[in-house]
């Protein structure tokens, strides 16, 4: 049994859905569970639809909404002969799905619609994907997983019931591959007790394959990705970037606590407990070995590079000029936790924290306003993070030329340096 999932950029088009059967058909006798990802840039169009609904622009997010439908339905027409007619039946119950919600008025918080219109993005790739594979003769299972990941409702970053998906995927998947050797589902989503669909954190659909792969006894999981495996930086802003062939479960949960978009950083904990390899493979070229991740010390790591832009550093200073200790520490956490934000960077003096952030504007203001009763505060936006890992005198130098040192934090396995353009 493995486990494949897929990401949103092997489905972004006609050539790469095609491919990613093509890919398939390479592992004819292998049961294997696919996990999907919306198509492109899905996600993105259907977060435009939910703020635009929750602000009261209805006739905004149904125009949004009409599009997202519209490319949906052009792809499957170009993929499809034979089930097409199955196929656009299905999608008009997705469609049917968002589109009641969008006619009513909003009287619940946003992360409540945020999750009932995204979580439509991964059940049409999914469908449209199945339908393609059947026509293509590689039979298989589409399964909708808020049937199987039991959730609370911590909407926009829910929570695994353990015990009940676990059921679910003995007593639902498991008997599938009696029948096939391919099923298909959904990554990102869930649903509560009550059937409201939830999502489990931007970028999630690598966590809801690596549950399966736990709940499976999986013999790996493999992420298919745009790139040649997990590199040392992002391609697309450093030209030397190279490929690092093997890495362990340490290293990868540094790197996505740092910021790496490379595995999202719930994805390892249930396949450590489990010791299941991860590798990270190519989908534009099956034959390159990619990367293999997994439980064993590593040494001759190459500097790891992570670049954050668009952070905002809160200058806090104690009002009365006390020390800050213990308790105005922990008040501004538990500030933090009720707000869902994570700290980048965190520094102190006697009576100052210096405490970087992820820009979120809406966000900010709330912080601002809440730890306004214990600190005066200034915030300074515009800022870089950079965070090296196994970092050299001459890779920061590299990195940081010719732009301000704000803060400075090292220890001998990483440097993060904070700086202005």
């Amino acid at each position: 049994m493995k486990v494949f999932k897929f990401g949103g950029a092997s489905v972004n088009s006609i050539e790469r859905i095609q491919n990613l059967a093509d890919i398939l058909k390479e592992f004819p006798n292998e049961q294997i569970m696919i996990i999907v990802s919306a198509i492109g840039k899905t996600t993105n169009a259907l977060e435009k639809v939910a703020h635009s609904f929750f602000a009261g622009r209805k006739e905004e997010a149904i125009a949004a909404f009409q599009e997202i439908k519209n490319a949906h339905l052009d792809i499957t027409k170009q993929l499809l002969r034979g089930n097409l007619a199955y196929a656009e039946a299905y999608l008009a119950d997705i469609f049917t799905e968002v589109e009641w919600m969008l006619h009513d008025k909003p009287v619940r918080d946003f992360d409540y619609y945020y999750d009932q219109v995204v979580c439509s993005g991964e059940l049409l790739s999914t469908r449209i994907l199945s339908f393609y594979l059947e026509e293509r003769g590689i039979s298989n299972r589409w399964v909708d997983v808020r049937d199987i990941f039991r959730t609370d409702d911590n909407f926009r970053d829910a929570n695994i019931n353990w015990n009940f998906t676990e059921d679910q995927v003995t007593s639902q998947i498991r008997p599938l591959f009696q029948k096939v050797n391919l099923v298909i589902t959904q990554g990102f989503i869930g649903s509560t007790d009550e059937n409201e669909s939830t999502t489990l954190g931007r970028e999630g659909s690598d966590y809801s394959a690596a549950i399966f792969a736990n709940m499976l006894n999986a013999e790996s999981l493999t992420i298919w990705k745009d790139v040649e495996g997990v590199m040392n930086a992002d391609p697309k802003s450093i030209a030397e970037a190279v490929l690092i062939s093997e890495l362990n479960y340490d290293e990868v949960i540094e790197m996505a606590y740092y910021g790496a978009q490379v595995i999202h950083p719930k994805t390892i904990k249930p396949l450590q407990n489990k010791s299941i390899p991860l590798q990270v493979k190519c989908f534009l070229d099956a034959s390159l070995p990619g990367t293999i991740i997994h439980n064993k010390s590593l040494k001759g790591l190459p500097p790891i590079i992570v670049w954050k832009h668009q952070q905002a550093l809160l200058h806090l200073h104690s009002k009365d000029f006390s020390f800050v200790g213990e308790k105005p520490v922990s008040q501004l956490y538990l500030m933090l936790a009720e707000l869902k934000m994570k700290p980048n960077l965190l520094q102190s003096g006697a009576v100052t924290l210096q405490l970087c952030l992820d820009d979120n504007p809406e966000k900010l203001e709330k912080l601002a306003h809440k730890a306004g009763e214990l600190f005066d505060i200034q915030i300074e936006k515009g800022l870089s993070l950079l965070t090296i890992r196994h970092y050299t005198e001459r890779v920061i130098e590299e990195q940081a030329a010719q732009k301000t040192r704000v803060l400075l934090q090292q220890t001998p396995e990483t440097v993060q340096i904070l700086v202005r353009p």
